[in-house]
């Protein structure tokens, strides 16, 4: 992989330093793993922000507990019965 450069300010670079050590980890993982986490983090807030907005709008949301409802049939397929039989359950 080539090597790529970022600027951080200093106090960001201590807190890197004292992570990666405490951690164990190297600079170049805590930063994958911090990323990591804030991508999901914007994932979440915008998903949680359509869900608002579905919530908000009247027809949209009972056409997604039409939807819902329709789904909820498919647990009744008699396949949850099967997984306990297997499970030993």
């Amino acid at each position: 992989m080539p090597e790529l450069k970022v600027s951080v300010s200093e106090n960001t670079h201590r807190t890197l330093v004292s992570i990666a050590e405490s951690s164990g980890e190297t600079m170049q993982s805590v930063v994958d793993q911090a990323i990591e986490s804030y991508r999901r983090s914007i994932f979440l807030a915008q998903a949680n922000a359509a869900f608002v907005a579905l919530r908000q709008n009247e027809t949209l949301w009972q056409e997604e507990l039409v939807e819902r409802s329709l789904w909820e049939q498919t647990v009744s397929d008699g396949m949850e019965d099967r997984l306990k039989i297997l499970m030993g359950l």
